[in-house]
């Protein structure tokens, strides 16, 4: 019996603890407020704004009005980690995630497709078209993308429960690595041979096609991808 009540108020100190070590910082002031200026004070390790100096600026933002710059490859532009994220037609915020936050996104104006696909082995597909108004949330650290669908440019605000989400574009990441990943190993992880083929039976891309909001769109990217994969190889050989 004693035996038992010792490992039963040792397990009671032990959750007390981890619970200490990892509960949100408090402040006397509502709030902490991470800053780079000299004035700080620390507060579970973060270096933070003097509450004392705090004033109304540091929770304000001004410009999401203010239409970003979508002359680009991908025909959108945006911030962290309260953004304004404008498209060009048929433009798109590529497969990316955000390792440490979720998102939730607001369509200001146009149609927005917004879709995250589910963690393996099931890897559905969830997507959705927006309309003006419309809001979607996107869970922490799966990938996920938004893209006009639209006939005209569209714009989208979206928020993070966190101040600094991290963002890591797939694309990016696997196709721009610094050295770069072989292309043997990126033929045989997207399972495309050497001659361009798809090898992925539970793959139909020409069904995929099919139904496409737009066909040639959607053609026109999967001869840039063949012509990616030819041009690595034929620099490769």
């Amino acid at each position: 019996m004693a035996f038992r009540f010792t490992v039963l108020a040792a397990l009671i100190l032990i959750s007390l603890a981890i619970n200490y070590c990892f509960s949100r910082p408090q402040s006397s002031s509502g709030f902490l407020l991470l800053t780079k200026q000299v004035q700080v004070v620390q507060a579970n390790g973060d270096v933070c704004k003097d509450p004392n100096l705090v004033e109304a600026n540091d929770f304000f933002l001004s410009g999401l009005l203010l239409k970003g710059n979508i002359s680009n490859a991908l025909g959108s532009a945006g911030v962290v980690s309260l953004i304004r994220v404008d498209y060009a037609f048929w433009g798109i915020m590529p497969p990316h995630i955000h390792p440490d936050a979720s998102e939730i996104m607001t369509v200001l104006e146009g149609t927005l497709e917004a879709a995250f696909v589910t963690s393996s082995p099931e890897n559905r597909l969830i997507k959705k078209a927006l309309q003006k108004g419309d809001v979607f949330v996107f869970p922490k650290g799966l990938i996920h993308f938004h893209r006009n669908v639209g006939n005209s440019s569209a714009a989208a605000i979206s928020a993070f429960y966190r101040q600094n989400p991290d963002f890591i574009s797939i694309a990016d990441t696997v196709l721009g690595s610094n050295p770069p990943i072989t292309i043997d190993a990126l033929l045989k992880a997207f399972q495309v041979d050497k001659n361009g083929k798809v090898q992925c039976s539970q793959f139909n891309y020409f069904e995929f096609l099919s139904k496409s909001l737009n066909f040639s769109f959607a053609l026109n990217n999967l001869l840039k991808f063949f012509e990616v994969i030819e041009s690595a190889h034929s620099h490769k050989t």
